[in-house]
């Protein structure tokens, strides 16, 4: 019973609010079909979509394009204004502690991918099937997005 309470009750009341992130699901036509567009993580170099914290100046769309920009190299064509969803993780912080984010995904149809860009040196990068990439990625929620898209 203590458990159910603790988990149930005392942990929502006690653990922060979800920080916010915009994350890109940049895509490509590709002969075989769409394509997304995966990169690594710079700490443990597992698959993400390119994300990151809310801009000055910039909404969650404006914000999800400059993340892919400075973490893969995209050049848009086309950035969808409005969310095709969102997903849940806990960002692991520099002190060590981790924050629940919530992540809310932008579709960023691209234009080309420039070999030169801010995290070039950071990160890999690859195109694959929407159902390919679901099997890469961690989060539940996001391996939905991708088996929809």
């Amino acid at each position: 019973m203590f458990k159910s309470a603790w988990s149930g009750v005392i942990t929502p009341l006690i653990r922060r609010p979800n920080r916010v992130q915009s994350a890109a699901l940049c895509f490509r036509k590709g002969k075989k079909g769409v394509e997304v567009l995966l990169i690594t993580s710079r700490e443990r170099g597992r698959w993400i979509l390119p994300k990151g914290w809310p801009i000055s100046g910039l909404d969650g769309a404006g914000t999800a394009a400059q993340e892919a920009w400075e973490e893969a190299g995209v050049k848009p064509r086309k950035v969808n204004k409005k969310a095709l969803g969102k997903f849940h993780y806990d960002k692991v912080l520099g002190n060590g502690a981790s924050a629940p984010v919530e992540a809310n995904v932008y579709s960023i149809e691209v234009k080309n991918l420039a070999e030169s860009y801010p995290e070039a040196s950071e990160r890999k990068r690859n195109w694959m099937a929407p159902n390919e990439a679901a099997e890469l990625v961690e989060e539940p929620e996001l391996k939905a997005i991708l088996r929809a898209f």
